[in-house]
Formats: structure tokens, sequence, C-alpha cells
């Protein structure tokens, strides 16, 4: 019953409810009810700004997760995105699609993925969890390496047949991580015509462009785009608390792409464990470092249940302070230097089309 009013009267009590109580209880009832429904209809309103629909499509949205815009798409992402290559590594696909579909059932709407992760079986089991209703509640990401246009037409209708989808929302041009590949990705018969003409045809809705090597390759990627009068939905680079002091793509891109409009996706925020070896910060202090940059997804790699659970906590512990951020990079500075921690800046380790150069058509 509502506070101070009795639910109900005993069959033996003596307490009887007056006229004028009991026209007073009904008020407040009433009153109540229509304050639940507004309470209800103003959630729900909320739920709605923060849900972004397209037809019968409407992201997945959360109390427990934060949700940021994506670049001048009008999209709203989660604040943590799924990193692909992870949950492709579980022994039982069926444990990847639990996965997954844990994570958007707890609000993460941002799904990160590439044609060439595990021969293609982090996008097969994305596809997998993605049935069932579930594809409508994502913005689905996926990264093609073909630089001509028939290497990324080919690698394109692969990654639809195994995302099992019309259409990917967010298609980015990867391992932009030699200066030449903005060149043949612009180029006659390059990348970006079959992006455009698959574009139109409405197999993918955005374009962004991925890499990890050097800033300066990014920064010359938005030139090259800018002297074709395109422009990038989103860009992807590693942000870590060692990026801010070696080759640093924080510093250096991020300003170019907020000026351009265009949404900063943070990757390698573990760097692989990596940071994490050098016991200078923890896993929390990674996510919270990242969540506090000037970035619309924090992609980070869940290979389990726990470390789902990591990414929520970093959300609700909120990003970290101007006095935590201090001490975090006074702590990681003298490691950060020679880029030991960031080995994808400095080695080509995880350089995938360094390997299979055949990737790039």
């Amino acid at each position: 019953g509502a506070e101070g009013v009795p639910s109900h009267s005993p069959a033996c009590s003596s307490y009887l409810l007056t006229q004028e109580t009991f026209m007073q209880r009904r008020e407040f009832l009433k009153a109540a009810a229509v304050a639940g429904v507004a309470a209800a209809a103003t959630a729900n309103l909320r739920m709605e700004a923060q849900a972004v629909s397209m037809g019968s499509r409407a992201l997945a949205w959360s109390t427990d997760m934060q949700y940021r815009p994506l670049g001048r798409t009008g999209e709203k992402v989660s604040a943590i995105g799924l990193g692909g290559y992870h949950i492709g590594v579980q022994s039982d696909p069926a444990e990847s699609v639990r996965l997954i579909r844990t994570a958007i059932d707890r609000g993460i709407n941002f799904m990160d993925n590439s044609w060439d992760y595990l021969d293609g079986a982090s996008e097969q089991r994305m596809g997998d969890a993605l049935k069932d209703g579930y594809r409508k509640k994502v913005l689905l990401m996926t990264k093609i390496d073909g630089r001509s246009k028939a290497s990324f037409n080919s690698q394109l209708e692969q990654s639809l047949t195994r995302l099992q989808t019309d259409v990917i929302d967010l298609m980015q041009f990867h391992e932009i991580i030699r200066f030449e590949d903005p060149d043949r990705i612009f180029a006659a018969g390059g990348a970006l015509e079959g992006a455009l003409e698959a574009k139109k045809a409405g197999k993918i809705r955005y374009v962004g462009f991925t890499g990890h090597k050097d800033p300066l390759i990014h920064l010359r990627t938005f030139e090259v785009a800018k002297q074709h009068g395109f422009h990038f939905d989103t860009v992807q680079m590693p942000i870590n608390v060692m990026d801010a002091h070696f080759r640093s793509f924080a510093r250096q891109v991020i300003p170019v792409a907020e000026a351009e409009g265009t949404g900063v996706l943070a990757m390698k925020v573990l760097a692989g464990r990596s940071i994490l070896q050098s016991k200078t910060a923890t896993a929390m202090e990674c996510l919270q470092y990242a969540l506090a940059q000037k970035v619309a997804v924090v992609i980070t790699g869940m290979d389990s249940i726990p470390i789902l659970e990591q990414a929520f906590a970093a959300v609700k512990a909120g990003p970290l302070s101007e006095t935590q951020m201090a001490a975090v990079l006074a702590k990681t500075h003298d490691a950060a230097m020679t880029g030991l921690y960031e080995p994808f800046k400095t080695t080509s380790r995880v350089d995938g089309s360094a390997r299979r150069p055949d990737w790039l058509g």
C-alpha cells in the first residue's frame, strides 16, 4: 500500500477508515497511478531518444551503458563496442553466440568485426548470434582489406554472407598502415569505387577506415580524402595510456577527426594485454582512460563473461578524472617511450595484410 496508509484492515480491528481518509487515500492512489504512467512514459521517451530507429531497426539500449553520437551520422552508439576478433577464439561457437547476445542484452549495440578475422570464423559466429531479432538491435561494422574495386567487392560479398545480413551498417577500409594505402583506395578502379557503388545499392550505410601503425598515415588519409571531396564517417585507431606518449593518435588524429565530424573508434585499449604486462596500469585504468577521450566507441576484446562484466564496471566507474589521468600518464611515461608495449606500431607482428599481401588485391 501507499506509505503511511494501511494496505488492509484486519477483520477484528477497531481501525475504521473515515470517509475523509478514504477519499484522501483514493485521490493519493489515483495520483500515484498517474505519476507511474508518467514515469513509464518518460522512461520510454528516454529509451526512444537513445535508441536509433530506422524502420524496424532499434538499437539496443540500457541504463547500464553510456551512449555517444557517432560523428555526424546521427547514430547513437554504446561507449563500449564488442571486439570482433576475440569472439572467434572460443573453442565452442555456441559460447561465442552466448557472449554476443549477452552483450547486446546488456546494452552494447556496436559490433566490431573484419573480413580476415580468424579466416572468417568471427564474422560467421557474429552472423549466427545476430539471428532471432538481434540484428536490428546493433550497429554492425566490419572491415575490408581489398584496395582494388574487384578485391573489395569480392570480400564484401563474403562478409555479407558470413554475417547473414543484407546490409552492413559501417564498412571500414582495414589496416591503412602504409602511406600509399589511401592512394590505392582512391585511385581509379580502387576500393572506394566499390564502396560507393555498394552504398548506392544499399549494401553498406557508412564508410570509415582503420589503422594502427602511425598517426601520420591517418592524417595523410584524411588529406587524400579531402582532395577527392570525400568524407569519412568514422576512423579507428589505437587509444591507450601508452599512445599518449609515443606516436600519439589521440593527440594528433582526434582533433582532425573532431573537426571533420568523423566518429572516432578507439581500439587496442590494452594493446593485446601488453600494457598489463608492463605493470604500469590496470585493465580498469586502461578502459577508463580510453572512455575519457573524445571517442564515440571504445572497442575492446571480450572472450568471456567476466571480461564483459569488467567493461560494464569501467562504464559505471566513469572516465578518469584529471587528477587520475595525470597519475596514470606519469606512471606509464617511461615504459611507453620506445613503443615496446605497443608492438603494432613498431613491428609487423599484427599486420595481417603484410603477411598476406594478396588480400589487398
